[in-house]
């Protein structure tokens, strides 16, 4: 047996066996991650739901600002993080560098522009299907992007999972503001990286195949949501 099948072999064990270092790793990913989606997705829908509808002086600046966001390197969100978060920070009062809430406020970060981007495309091509009547319906700007956005329900539900992919599968930002401590700060992507270069290959590949099935999940549901909307859309025509 060489050494790939014997990794392996142990990989689904650790899994099979629900191994407690590997179930606290997946379970801190999940919360540090979901929570990050859920404040990123309020915060980006908000935001981009408003820059569709509303017109100010440096409209054109604040899209070029948030299209240059969606190429923001993550380990750079992290630096800005740090920075943010250190004792000599302008939020060094609040004591959460290296904890799962400073990895909560990096990915965050991250998560707010893919949102928001996303969010602002949505609105504008519902606007144009139907903003005219909501509009003759004496509805405001920002009521008119509220209901069309519940409207597309569906639509908004793949673009929360794709930033929840977004968010788990990311390492930069969070082994920076994170530290990657054992039991307190470490996550998916910064375990498999650590266990990697140990040499800790078995775990390493568990953690892998663990993400992999998660990403895979989210792919599949995010396409079970896109085919339901298009069945909608074609219901509704």
């Amino acid at each position: 047996m060489n050494t790939l099948q014997e990794s392996l072999s142990l990989a689904l064990a650790l899994i099979g066996q629900a191994d407690p270092a590997l179930r606290a790793i997946v379970v801190l990913s999940l919360q540090v991650s979901g929570s990050a989606c859920l404040i990123g997705s309020v915060l980006g829908l908000a935001w981009g739901a408003a820059l569709a509808v509303l017109r100010f002086p440096g409209h054109g600046v604040v899209v070029l600002l948030l299209n240059t966001l969606l190429a923001l390197p993550s380990v750079v969100v992290g630096l800005l993080v740090y920075l943010l978060l250190s004792r000599a920070g302008p939020l060094g009062s609040w004591g959460i560098l290296f904890t799962p809430s400073a990895m909560v406020v990096a990915q965050t970060v991250l998560v707010v522009p893919l949102v928001a981007a996303l969010a602002r495309r949505l609105v504008l091509g519902a606007l144009r299907d139907g903003g005219d009547q909501l509009a003759s319906l004496g509805a405001s700007p920002l009521m008119r992007a509220l209901l069309l956005l519940l409207h597309e329900r569906l639509a908004v539900l793949t673009l929360l999972l794709t930033a929840f992919g977004r968010a788990i599968a990311e390492v930069g930002a969070v082994m920076v503001v994170g530290g990657n401590i054992d039991g307190v700060t470490r996550v998916m992507t910064t375990a498999i990286a650590l266990e990697t270069s140990k040499g800790d290959i078995a775990l390493a590949l568990a953690l892998g195949i663990v993400l992999l099935a998660v990403v895979g999940l989210l792919n599949v549901l995010v396409g079970l949501a896109q085919r339901r909307s298009g069945v909608e859309r074609e219901a509704w025509a």
